[in-house]
Formats: C-alpha cells, sequence, structure tokens
C-alpha cells in the first residue's frame, strides 16, 4: 500500500484553503459571504473584507490547512501499516 507524503499533502491543503478564504475575502468586498466572514474573523485574527484582510486571512488558512493536511497524512500512514 502506498504512503501519503505528510508535506505535500499539507502544501496541497495548504493552497485549496488559502485560496478559498482569499476568494471569499474578495467577493465579501462586494457583499457576498459576509455572513459566512464574521465567523471566521474570530479565529484568524487580521482577516476581513478587503485586500489587506483576504491575504491575511489567506496566511492564516495556509498554515491551519497545512497542518490538518500533514495530521491527516499521519494519521492515514498510521492506520493504514501493513
Amino acid at each position: 500500500m502506498n504512503k501519503l507524503q505528510p508535506v505535500a499533502l499539507g502544501i496541497a491543503f495548504g493552497i485549496l484553503g488559502a485560496v478559498y478564504i482569499f476568494i471569499l475575502g474578495i467577493t465579501a468586498m462586494f457583499g457576498w459571504g459576509t455572513a459566512m466572514i464574521e465567523p471566521i474573523t474570530s479565529f484568524y485574527i487580521g482577516y476581513g473584507a478587503s485586500i489587506g484582510g483576504a491575504i491575511i486571512g489567506a496566511i492564516w488558512a495556509f498554515v491551519d490547512s497545512f497542518i490538518a493536511g500533514a495530521v491527516i497524512a499521519w494519521l492515514y500512514n498510521m492506520v493504514a501499516r501493513e
């Protein structure tokens, strides 16, 4: 059985999370998705409906999603041992 690479999966998750949060922040500048921004700002400090806020949120999301992806790959490798 193949093993997952924790760093590679972490980077993939990190990029996806960062792009999602960045686009959400940009669209919230135009009034779309503002209800989703409010709960996210409670744990991504500095995130908001602006260019700067979207960049800060993307950085937070990359780190957060990277850790999640790496942990998922590590757990998978632990469970899938032969």
